[in-house]
C-alpha cells in the first residue's frame, strides 16, 4: 500500500514541531478508503479493546506522533526498559496490540489484517487495516515493574495488562473509518492536533499552556490554570474522555462541568476546551511525559504537571511524575513542563493557596479526596464553595443523580 503520510518536516501549522518532526496522519479519504474497506471484509478480522480502539484513533490523526502504527519488538522492548524510542525519541508507554496464542498462530508476519470495533447490532464495524510486520510474546510482569511501578493486579493498569492476550502484533495502521465515538462522544470539541493547530494559530497564540485532567476542574485547578495563562497566550483545557475506572465521574458529566466554569470564570478569547480521546493507563509518572509528548502534537508549547499526575492509589511519590521530567533531554522532550504544588483553599488567607504560599496550617486549608467528592455526590450533597464554584456543583450533584437513576434502570 502506497504510503500517503508526509515524510517532510514542515506539514503542520503552528510554532512548536510535532514529536518527530511530522504530524502524522493514517486516514485514507476517497477511492482508497473505498479500495481498502472494500479489501477488509476479505481479511481476518481482530476485534480491538476500548483502549485499542481510542490507540488506533489517537494514532491515525496524529496525536500519537511519529507512531505510524502498534509497536514492533524493537520499540516495545526500548520503550518498556529505557523511555524511548528505537530512534532515541523519548516515549513512555508502550502502544500495542494483544491477542491470544490461538489468534496469532493464525496470522503470518507481512499479512494485513481488519481492524474492527463491536458495533450496536452485536457484529463488528470494519476501521482499517493493519500490516502485520512482526508478532512477538512479551512478559507481563517486567512491563508491569517498569511501566506502573508495580506487578499488583490491585492497580488498574496492571489488571488490564494481565487480561490482555500473550501476543503483541506490530505493524503500520491505514484506517478508513474512525471510531462510532468520534461521531457520538462530544463531536464539536474532538479537534484533532491538525485541527488545535490552526485553531492556535488563528487565535494568534505562539505559547499555549495544556491542562490535562479526569476529573471536573475545581478551586484548585482554576488557581494553577489562570497562573500558567499568565505566562503565555492560551490556555487548552483538555480532559480525557477515553477508558478511565469505574467510579470516576463519567466524561459527559465532567464536561458539563468544566463548560458551566467557563461560562463565567474564564476569559473566552484565551482559553479553549477540547477533548483528548486516550485512554487512561494509571501510570503514574511514565504517564506524566506521555500526555506532555501527546499535547505537543496537539501543538501546545507548555504542559501543566501537578503532584501525583495520572496516579492512582498510593503506587507513586508525591513529586514523582514531576521529577521524571528530569531523566531525559528537554531538546528532545521539546516541550515546556510547568510544576505546581497542590493547592487549596485557605480560609484565614480567604483565597487559593498552596504550602509554597500559605503561614496557615492545615486546619485552616480546604480540600477534599476524590472518594470523599465521590461519596458527597452520591449523596446529592453540594461541595464546599470553597473547593468548587457552585455552578460545578450543581452540574455534578445533578448528573451524577441521571447516572444513578439510569443505572437503577
Amino acid at each position: 500500500m502506497t504510503d500517503q503520510t508526509q515524510a517532510t518536516t514542515n506539514n503542520y501549522v503552528g510554532s512548536i514541531a510535532p514529536h518527530g518532526g511530522t504530524l502524522i496522519n493514517r486516514r485514507l479519504r476517497g477511492e482508497m478508503a473505498e479500495a481498502t474497506r472494500e479489501m477488509a471484509r476479505s481479511l481476518k478480522t481482530i476485534v480491538l479493546s476500548p483502549m485499542n480502539v481510542s490507540d488506533l484513533e489517537m494514532i491515525t490523526v496524529g496525536a500519537f506522533s511519529p507512531l505510524t502504527g502498534f509497536m514492533c519488538q524493537a520499540d516495545y522492548l526500548r520503550v518498556v526498559n529505557d523511555m524511548h524510542l528505537a530512534n532515541g525519541l523519548p516515549w513512555t508507554i508502550p502502544i500495542t496490540l494483544a491477542v491470544d496464542e490461538e489468534t496469532a498462530s493464525d496470522i503470518r508476519i507481512g499479512q494485513s489484517v481488519a481492524l474492527a470495533e463491536p458495533d450496536d447490532a452485536g457484529g463488528v464495524r470494519l476501521l482499517g487495516v493493519m500490516e502485520v510486520a512482526e508478532k512477538y510474546t512479551y512478559d507481563k510482569e517486567l512491563e508491569a515493574a517498569k511501566v506502573y511501578r508495580t506487578t499488583e493486579d490491585a492497580h488498574p493498569g496492571v489488571a488490564r495488562l494481565y487480561r490482555q492476550g500473550d501476543v503483541l502484533l506490530g505493524g503500520d495502521i491505514w484506517v478508513f473509518d474512525l471510531p462510532l465515538a468520534t461521531e457520538r462522544e462530544f463531536p464539536e470539541l474532538r479537534h484533532t492536533p491538525a485541527q488545535t493547530r490552526r485553531m492556535f494559530a488563528q487565535n494568534g497564540w505562539r505559547r499555549i499552556v495544556a491542562f490535562q485532567t479526569r476529573n471536573p476542574i475545581h478551586r484548585a485547578h482554576e488557581y494553577i490554570q489562570k497562573t500558567a495563562l499568565e505566562i503565555v497566550d492560551g490556555l487548552f483545557i483538555h480532559p480525557l474522555v477515553g477508558e478511565t475506572k469505574a467510579d470516576d465521574i463519567p466524561a459527559d458529566v465532567r464536561i458539563q462541568s468544566y463548560e458551566a466554569i467557563l461560562r463565567d470564570y474564564y476569559p473566552a478569547e484565551r482559553v479553549m476546551l477540547g477533548v483528548f480521546p486516550a485512554a487512561m493507563r494509571y501510570a503514574g509518572p511514565r504517564e506524566a511525559v506521555f500526555h506532555a509528548i501527546a499535547r505537543k502534537n496537539y501543538g501546545c508549547t507548555h504542559f501543566i504537571v501537578g503532584r501525583d499526575h495520572a496516579g492512582v492509589g498510593n503506587y507513586y511519590g508525591t513529586y514523582d511524575a514531576q521529577l521524571i521530567f528530569e531523566e531525559f533531554d528537554p531538546k528532545l522532550i521539546d516541550i515546556t513542563p510547568l510544576m505546581f504544588e497542590h493547592a487549596f483553599y485557605c480560609r484565614k488567607c480567604e483565597a487559593v493557596v498552596t504550602a509554597k504560599t500559605c503561614p496557615h496550617g492545615k486546619d485552616n486549608w480546604v480540600f477534599l479526596s476524590g472518594t470523599q467528592v465521590r461519596e458527597m455526590l452520591a449523596r446529592g450533597e453540594m461541595l464546599p464553595r470553597e473547593f468548587t464554584r457552585p455552578e460545578v456543583s450543581k452540574v455534578l450533584v445533578e448528573g451524577m443523580k441521571r447516572q444513578r437513576n439510569s443505572d437503577a434502570n
